[in-house]
């Protein structure tokens, strides 16, 4: 527990969307392991401060918390829980070599060679939507137009499922990733079409050899014994098609939205789009919105920082405030868009970090470069205060990103 008695309701406030909850700077200070009250009324412990995060997701003893760990509930009972709850039927081994395993297997297809081959026809899918939006005329909404469609375009091509299927994944995701947006029958039926859908779909695969991502995990784990489960291969599949898009999808979203709100910082980049690259990695740090934070179970009681941790500890990781550490990063609160290094924990750190950051980084940069070479009068439609927050998900994002042009 944190010495002082202050329990905080969690999700912390903020004043608006793109501005991080002030108790942030005052935690980092004083107290980097607070008490916190998640929606269902338990409690766990919030990290603030980079180092300590960082220390914590790159020790391998430290895992999610699944349904046997007695961990912290995030939602309420009764609200539906997909990942949210740990209830999912999630065949992914979590740790150890058969975790180090699998990341190897799908790790191939997400190297960031491999990512740079998609560049072009990524570029291409990415000029159609912006053709489109402009069609259909300003105001728009940069999200739903090109945030939202890209990766998902992008992630069906490389898993080799149907894109005119889109929007059942979208659903399917919302559901997995609700927090307490939908009732638990509504999750679990939900659940039940999504399984459903990409067990025909691999069986499929296994009728008809193909060479995308699910193609070849399902010729690989013909051999003998070396590849995945169909359980594994089904939840690899699942696992991928959501991650692929809900969170990149509001990356690109929210990158936007914070280079457009102060307008000096488009300019800049119009100027000088050699910094598009490194401007991917300042919105990635400089983002406040990363929806839940990352959660950790300590199965042993543990030392970070300086201070003991009781064994069935709940953590939940503050990404986004590591990420504004005056430790760590100078003029931590000040947007940088050429700012080297950047040590910023973005897609986390250690055995789990994240798979897909290759393609992320890929299809954020190919999105900025090719707004600002077709658009380069784009600007906010609407004041940056009055952006909104997505609530109730595991991910953060905004509603919309009116813009013009």
């Amino acid at each position: 527990m944190s010495h002082n008695d202050e329990v905080l309701p969690y999700p912390l406030g903020y004043d608006t969307a793109l501005e991080p909850p002030k108790e942030w700077a005052r935690l980092r200070g004083q107290c980097p392991m607070a008490t916190i009250e998640l929606p269902s009324g338990d409690h766990a412990t919030m990290l603030t401060r980079h180092e300590d995060i960082k220390t914590l997701l790159t020790d391998s003893r430290f895992a999610r918390p699944t349904a046997a760990d007695n961990a912290a509930r995030i939602a309420p009972e009764g609200s539906g829980g997909g990942v949210a709850t740990g209830d999912s039927t999630m065949a992914i081994p979590d740790e150890g070599e058969p975790h180090r395993r699998w990341r190897r297997m799908v790790g191939k297809y997400f190297t960031a060679k491999r990512m740079a081959a998609l560049r072009p026809s990524m570029t291409v899918t990415t000029e159609h939507l912006i053709d489109d939006m402009v069609r259909k005329g300003a105001p728009a909404d940069l999200k739903a137009d090109v945030g939202f469609p890209l990766p998902v375009y992008v992630i069906c091509d490389m898993l080799g499922v149907p894109a005119d299927d889109r929007h059942r994944f979208s659903r399917w995701s919302d559901m997995l990733l609700s927090v307490t947006r939908y009732s638990r029958e509504e999750t679990r039926a939900s659940m039940g079409e999504f399984t459903q859908y990409m067990s025909a779909h691999i069986a499929a695969k296994r009728a008809d050899q193909t060479d995308d991502l699910i193609g070849m995990l399902v010729r690989e784990s013909e051999g003998e014994g070396q590849g995945m489960s169909d359980a594994e291969l089904l939840t690899t599949a699942m696992g991928l098609l959501v991650a692929g898009h809900e969170t990149t999808a509001n990356a690109i979203g929210k990158m936007v939205a914070m280079l457009l709100a102060d307008r000096t910082r488009w300019e800049r980049l119009l100027a000088d789009p050699s910094l598009v690259r490194t401007a991917v990695e300042e919105s990635l740090r400089f983002d406040v919105n990363h929806g839940f934070g990352l959660r950790r179970y300590l199965p042993e009681e543990t030392e970070i920082g300086g201070q003991a941790l009781p064994a069935g500890t709940t953590v939940v990781c503050a990404i986004a405030s590591a990420n504004r550490d005056e430790n760590v990063f100078d003029h931590a609160d000040q947007m940088d868009l050429g700012r080297t290094p950047n040590p910023h924990l973005a897609f986390s750190a250690g055995p789990h970090s994240c798979l897909g950051q290759a393609l992320a980084r890929t299809e954020m940069q190919v999105a900025l470069e090719t707004l600002l070479r077709r658009l380069p009068t784009l600007e906010l439609a609407v004041p940056a205060e009055e952006l909104r927050r997505v609530e109730g998900l595991l991910v953060g994002g905004l509603q919309e990103v009116p813009v013009r042009w």
